[in-house]
């Protein structure tokens, strides 16, 4: 016989009851060290691989699509850790404790790919061929997928297992939104006006450069390189202490308040709530189309700034652009919400993203204003359907309860979070892809700038404007069939636990 548990609250507030200020600014902490490790992956990594590390983009396009899958098995990995686990602590708070600081110095370890004339951390030499590089990326990228999927699973799991409120969950996937966008100013602004500022000091040699002069160049292209690798393992390693002080903030700041009817859920039960999750299947294939388009961005971005908009500080720019429109939007969100309802938000907010991203691929070289104005449009949409579509996950949790009598947060979040590193492999992958496809050309010891052809530039603008918007176009139709208002979410929260307090009586 089942008993029933609960993590009892301890402030004293119910699992409909307001979420205190504490609580929402944590929850938000935790998505700032998230971002610490993962914005900083999918804004620099392929530019640090293919300009720092001298790996193709070709290269690196296969390993963002197959260590990404990797990832996304990792989180079905988690998400039965999470569903067969129960402490103290609770279900979800004690892998941010354990999996904090692992997950930010594998970061360190990914932005130091070791190369020929660049000290590994800063430390010693370790010089490896072309192909012992691409086996270290592959390797420090696929253990980073694990351990983010140990924290990450958890973390989104816990907004389900913190209220059951509509407006609540509101507020903790704002906060996490807002969090997320401080996370990708910061490390933004910290690493591309650092990297501009040494491209301007970038050595170049002329066509009939002599022996002499060729080898002045050499020498001061690998002091260039040393230099910007300096500038990505001091960032990475500043992560690792501000990010893990974010960590522990949200684990000793949120806790787990709703009551489950059994603490651990067996592999068939977790089954059993998936397969009848309608609104489940609708939201994940929604995201899916949706995302591979998000994703893709994020490693064009750096490109776009360089070889459309003239430097690559704009980078921080486009940035703060994206996240500047989040951090606007973000407090609204719970009236949008209350206004509009959740679906309605994701199902239309993505005619921002085909507008902007239409324009944005006809914008021509220089017109800075209105690139950051088109970006401007398509963040509005980027930051409504991304925030949005984790409400709409937590409420799957109740109807998957619904459905079956088992809560399993843990396995539905990693469900679709699966989805999203499909989506984020998929992304990168043909974001690096169309690179390859553009004829980019990688940096190398002796050229570390090399000048790009037009079909470079257009592979570029097709991934940060016309790949999007052809993706929202698809999630929008797809998700016109989602069936969970967030009136029918209220009837089936309502039955769930009046469902709970009936089989609590009888036990009595």
């Amino acid at each position: 016989m089942s008993t029933t548990v609960s993590v009892p609250p301890t402030s004293g507030l119910g699992s409909l009851a307001k979420q205190p200020a504490r609580a929402v600014l944590g929850y938000g902490l935790g998505d700032f060290a998230n971002n610490l490790a993962f914005s900083m992956g999918t804004s620099f990594l392929l530019y640090y691989l293919t300009d720092v590390a001298g790996v193709t983009a070709a290269a690196v396009g296969t390993m963002f699509l197959v260590v990404r899958l990797w990832d996304a098995f990792t989180d079905l990995f988690a998400g039965r850790m999470v569903d067969r686990t129960m402490t103290r602590f609770g279900k979800f708070r004690p892998f941010i404790l354990w999996f904090a600081v692992p997950v930010l110095v594998l970061s360190v370890l990914n932005f130091n790919v070791p190369a020929p004339g660049v000290k590994w951390l800063g430390l010693f030499d370790w010089n490896l061929s072309t192909s012992g590089r691409v086996l270290y990326m592959y390797l420090a990228y696929a253990v980073l997928g694990l351990a983010y999927s140990l924290v990450n699973i958890p973390y989104g799991s816990l907004a389900s297992a913190m209220t059951q409120s509509v407006s609540q969950r509101a507020k903790l996937v704002a906060a996490r939104a807002f969090g997320a966008a401080v996370g990708g100013i910061l490390l933004t602004y910290i690493v591309a006006p650092q990297i501009s500022a040494l491209q301007k000091t970038a050595p170049k040699l002329a066509a009939n450069a002599d022996a002499a002069a060729k080898a002045t160049y050499e020498a001061a292209a690998l002091v260039y390189r040393q230099n910007v690798q300096h500038v990505f393992t001091v960032t990475t390693l500043v992560f690792v202490v501000v990010g893990s002080i974010a960590y522990l903030l949200t684990f000793f700041m949120c806790r787990e308040t709703v009551v489950r009817a059994t603490p651990r859920v067996t592999i068939r039960e977790t089954v059993d709530t998936l397969k009848h999750n309608k609104p489940l299947a609708f939201l994940c294939a929604a995201s899916f189309f949706y995302l591979i388009g998000l994703f893709a961005v994020g490693g064009a971005t750096a490109y776009y700034a360089k070889y459309v908009m003239g430097d690559i500080s704009q980078t921080a720019t486009m940035t703060l652009v994206n996240s500047g429109i989040a951090l606007l939007i973000t407090p609204l969100i719970p009236a949008i919400i209350r206004r509009f309802g959740k679906k309605s938000v994701f199902q239309w907010c993505g005619a921002f993203t085909i507008v902007g991203g239409v324009a944005l691929f006809f914008t021509p070289s220089g017109a800075l204003v209105l690139a950051l104005v088109l970006l401007a449009v398509k963040g509005v949409g980027a930051s409504l359907i991304n925030t949005v579509m984790f409400g709409l996950e937590a409420d799957t949790v109740e109807y998957g309860e619904w459905k079956s009598g088992k809560r399993s947060e843990g396995a539905t979040y990693a469900l679709f979070s699966f989805t999203r590193k499909v989506t984020q492999s998929i992304g990168g992958a043909v974001g690096a892809w169309a690179l390859a496809f553009g004829g980019y050309l990688s940096a190398s010891a002796t050229t570390p700038n090399p000048v790009q052809p037009d079909s470079a530039i257009w592979a570029i603008r097709f991934t940060i404007g016309l790949l999007p918007a052809l993706c929202a176009i698809a999630a929008m139709v797809i998700f016109w069939k989602y069936p969970l208002t967030d009136s029918l979410f209220d009837k089936i929260r309502n039955e769930n636990e009046a469902r709970k307090s009936e089989g609590t009586a009888l036990m009595r």
